[in-house]
């Protein structure tokens, strides 16, 4: 029998936070679910902790790959995926009981495409719900969802620059269930991170938003986002983030040519690019990236001096933001190096403060 939902769980050495994860999973009170874990490779005990989920419930599916990243095991699950809808949940994060229950009965009452729910981040020490200032059920249709979903997941507009930390909180996978029919059709999958660096999330969902006829929000924190252990992969340094990136942009702004979408989208995109210099000067910035300062200060220059980047900041507009970004952001148009270290530095030793 098709299960109702299919919830594809990638695991890579996850052995501390596993049981908690698929408890969470068997525990839900819609019952006909099958939980696709796909091993990519782990080298602690993972494995062996499916294995011996999988005899206590059939309704875990384990599949041992080899070690090649996220996305691949998550297209691996996808293949396999028997379900109506599709959901994700990371290794080490959980979900609450009533879930799929939730969800899964507006996709069918709504007949939607793509179900969210909000999140709760949790520090161990704390947690923290993300807001989304939405009400309880915010619903969009056709066009809607390429204006009010698909264009806020390519970047902001006016008002919504306010937050550039709150850039791609509408992006994960894990806060949503796919309609699988729109899935298979459409041939959505993961882009691999050793292309794009990062965002395969937000590639995906910006390629199954456009398919999608229906979109429901549902302002209620089901899915809790571990984040305990941030520092120890945040602050890590990708020397090839740069070029990642921009092959990121390449491929949105592809995508956008191919469907004809109009110029707002351009601009969103332009600004997802200045935003993202955040991103690219922490990278450069990182503890792990051993270079002297004044050589990660070229680096910045360089960055900011990039064509693309350049071009981006010329219709950059600063005035929604806070006077600590405005600052921060000004450095990056003016190319203003020395000034854009300084600001990424303080920017990186407050965010483990300041959550």
């Amino acid at each position: 029998m098709t299960p109702k939902v299919s919830i594809i769980v990638p695991v890579y050495n996850a052995e501390n936070y596993l049981s908690r994860c698929l408890d969470s999973l068997l525990s839900q009170k819609l019952k006909d679910i099958e939980i696709i874990a796909v091993n990519d490779g782990s080298t602690d005990r993972s494995l062996d902790l499916l294995r011996k989920y999988k005899k206590q419930d059939s309704r875990i599916v384990v599949i041992d790959n080899q070690n090649s990243g996220v996305s691949s095991a998550r297209n691996t699950g996808l293949s396999a995926a028997r379900g109506e809808y599709i959901g994700f949940v990371d290794a080490d994060d959980w979900v609450d009981l009533d879930m799929y229950k939730e969800m899964y009965g507006t996709a069918i009452s709504d007949e939607a495409d793509i179900v969210m729910c909000s999140y709760i981040r949790e520090f161990g020490s704390h947690s923290k719900i993300k807001n989304f200032n939405l009400p309880e059920k915010t619903c969009y249709h056709n066009e809607e969802v390429h204006n009010r979903v698909m264009r806020r997941l390519i970047g902001p507009l006016k008002e919504e620059m306010a937050n550039p930390e709150f850039l791609d909180a509408w992006g994960t996978v894990w806060s949503k269930l796919y309609k699988t029919e729109v899935i298979r059709m459409n041939e959505i999958e993961f882009t691999d991170l050793s292309e794009i660096g990062t965002n395969e999330d937000l590639l995906f969902n910006i390629y199954a938003s456009y398919y999608s006829r229906t979109f429901i929000f549902i302002n209620r924190p089901f899915y809790h986002y571990w984040r305990a252990n941030e520092a120890s992969f945040t602050s890590g340094y990708n020397p090839n983030l740069v070029n990642q990136w921009s092959r990121l942009y390449s491929l949105i702004e592809g995508f956008l040519k191919e469907k004809k979408m109009e110029q707002d989208y351009f601009v969103a995109l332009n600004n997802r690019k200045c935003i993202g210099t955040l991103g690219l000067g922490l990278n450069t910035v990182s503890k792990m990236n051993r270079v002297s300062v004044l050589a990660k200060i070229c680096h910045l220059k360089k960055i900011l001096t990039d064509h693309s980047i350049k071009n981006a900041f010329k219709e950059f507009d600063l005035s929604y933001f806070a006077l600590h970004w405005r600052i921060f952001y000004s450095c990056a148009r003016h190319r203003f190096a020395e000034g854009f270290y300084i600001m990424a530095v303080i920017i990186n030793s407050l965010r483990w403060v300041v959550r």
